[in-house]
């Protein structure tokens, strides 16, 4: 679905059932460098309850304890997966009219299938629960901006950055969803526009 910018705990349970606690649930998905940890900043500054990406910050870490290249590590997909089941977990705890997901359990399958992985039983598990709460969520794909900034975490070229960003879509009708296209633009008519699909307008 395409809409104009100008019409503006238990750390093992899947993250569908996290899902299923709150009243709206939003997911922003979209690949790497396509403004989408701007516009959910943006939105947590607004007032909206924001569950964390967990991979960049995974990679982050152990970039930092010396790992150039952590997404080659054999469990780095299901790492990511237990810290964001955690902070679903966290999201849990406190009741909030709209929370909005940074990524989720579908991104991670994209992330498998792009790096040439079999999705383990975890991830199979939470996209399968994620699947049967499609009718009760609302997805908005961040379309890339043209270019990719190249950071230690972000090494995708342009080409592969809207490959993977056909992945992420690719995957998510796959499971029942119909993203709703954030696309290219200045940042606060982006926000707005996510704004006002996440109040359900």
């Amino acid at each position: 679905m395409i809409v104009s910018l100008s019409e503006q705990g238990d750390s093992s349970r899947p993250i569908g059932e996290a899902l299923n606690t709150v009243t709206r649930r939003i997911i922003l998905t979209g690949a790497p460098g396509a403004g989408k940890t701007a516009i959910v900043r943006r939105l947590e500054l607004d007032g909206f309850r924001v569950v964390e990406e967990a991979a960049t910050d995974l990679i982050a870490l152990r970039q930092a304890e010396g790992v150039l290249e952590p997404w080659t590590e054999p469990t780095f997909i299901d790492d990511v997966l237990a810290l964001q089941q955690r902070r679903e977990v966290g999201a849990m705890a406190l009741t909030a009219p709209v929370v909005i997901f940074d990524r989720s359990p579908a991104c991670s399958l994209a992330l498998a299938r792009h790096l040439g992985r079999v999705p383990s039983t975890a991830l199979s598990e939470a996209v399968e629960a994620m699947a049967g709460s499609s009718a009760d969520c609302r997805v908005l794909l961040v379309r890339g901006l043209g270019f990719v900034t190249p950071t230690a975490a972000r090494r995708l070229s342009l080409a592969e950055a809207q490959r993977f960003e056909c992945l992420h879509e690719a995957v998510y009708r796959e499971l029942g969803f119909e993203p709703i296209d954030i696309p290219p633009g200045p940042l606060q008519q982006r926000a707005n526009l996510a704004r006002r699909l996440a109040a359900g307008s």
